[in-house]
């Protein structure tokens, strides 16, 4: 029986849903657009099926499509899989590790990375960034072998989360605000200024919205946000006032800025690593979950602890 498939059209064909077009699926891959076109093309004939449809810049599976990204990514997974294996024998810590993490943990996760790095250097991290419905919908694809968030979506059963890190969400002003004078301030009196509201998607604007909806308060939106240093810089500049991550400050800088002591904030977080139990874990990223949970957790201590200057006392 003939293949379907070739092991380099399913990689093709998943560097397709990672990037988005043949454009830069092809700059992925250091191919040419033509010689990918044509892999995809081979690949629709071979199926039988259309795969895929591109509207412009939209790209939608149709149902045969999302069949073959299922066992394409199972079976490029079970080569990467044999290649740990085969190293191990030989001796050799290496390896492929996907995390995605939500764009807050970038500023912290990189440094947890660094030590496991120093353990085994021949690991190959591929590290994806984005709000939390990006990192959601990256899970919902199987793509990584971990995921980091703040709030892990309740309704899929399989993640298996691990509490880790807290994450302290605080109140945020320019340093020469007037309010960074007094020693308490009322929420309400907060809330009535401007304020600089992450996009859709974002964990952190979950967690405002749900602390505030709890409250029955709302807020007085003046700008929607696309990224916490464009925030930070936004208040900098007295375009508003925002609440941020307490990591934003500590690893994207404070200067220009005043944490402000508002009543029932920080609003508590938590992170969490997550990962699919319906997914082998391939060696590397078992021995990744097993350094975390032990030796990994005293660098996040220390993390922890420089995080705590940026969480005033409510």
């Amino acid at each position: 029986m003939a293949a379907i498939a070739t092991l380099r059209q399913l990689q093709i064909f998943l560097a397709l849903r990672e990037h988005g077009s043949v454009t830069a699926a092809s700059a992925a891959l250091y191919l040419t657009q033509p010689t990918v076109s044509m892999q995809l093309k081979n690949l629709t004939e071979k199926v039988g099926m259309t795969l895929y449809h591109q509207s412009g810049k939209h790209l939608q599976f149709t149902d045969a499509g999302l069949e073959v990204l299922k066992t394409a990514q199972e079976v490029v997974d079970s080569f990467e899989h044999l290649d740990m294996r085969l190293s191990a024998l030989k001796g050799l810590e290496a390896g492929k590790l996907r995390i995605a993490v939500v764009s807050t943990a970038k500023y912290f996760i990189p440094h947890l990375l660094g030590e496991f790095y120093k353990l085994y250097p021949n690991v190959e991290v591929n590290f994806s960034v984005g709000n939390r419905q990006q990192v959601i919908d990256r899970m919902m694809d199987n793509q990584d072998d971990f995921y980091v968030f703040t709030y892990p979506p309740k309704e899929v059963k399989q993640l298996v989360k691990i509490k880790f890190l807290d994450n302290p969400l605080v109140a945020i002003a320019p340093e020469h605000h007037p309010l960074t004078k007094k020693k308490r301030i009322k929420l309400a009196t907060f809330l009535e200024l401007p304020f600089l509201l992450r996009e859709q998607g974002s964990g952190t604007r979950y967690a405002i919205e749900q602390a505030m909806a709890k409250k029955n308060m709302q807020l007085n939106v003046r700008m929607m946000i696309e990224s916490n240093e464009a925030i930070r810089h936004a208040v900098m500049s007295g375009l508003g006032i925002s609440i941020l991550s307490a990591y934003t400050l500590v690893y994207g800088e404070d200067a220009g800025l005043a944490v402000l002591p508002v009543e029932g904030l920080p609003i508590h977080s938590q992170w969490y690593l997550g990962y699919l139990d319906t997914k082998e874990l391939s060696p590397i990223a078992q021995r990744f979950l097993d350094w975390v949970t032990t030796e990994g957790y005293k660098q996040l201590v220390k993390e922890s602890q420089k995080v705590m200057k940026h969480k005033p006392n409510t």
